[in-house]
């Protein structure tokens, strides 16, 4: 796992993440790294079945039939290992 410092946050967003995570029932740097997941984080997974569905179109004369596969799957799972 990375480690982030933060420096010069403001004493008054300090304060209102303390709060925030007291309100989420969680840790303040629990509810940091909540925050930043979702705010870099796409809310849906890419479908790669949809894009190439919609280049097909693009392109004319192709029609690409795809059987979807349900699994989700987060991109940090997708990277390699060391």
């Amino acid at each position: 796992m990375s480690v982030v410092t933060v420096r010069n946050l403001p004493e008054e967003t300090h304060r209102a993440l303390k709060a925030r995570a007291a309100q989420n029932h969680r840790s303040t740097e629990a509810e940091i790294r909540f925050i930043l997941e979702n705010a870099v984080r796409p809310k849906h997974g890419v479908m790669l079945g949809s894009l190439l569905t919609e280049i097909g179109r693009e392109v004319e004369g192709v029609d690409i039939e795809i059987e979807r596969d349900q699994t989700v799957c987060r991109v940090g799972n997708l990277l390699p290992t060391r």
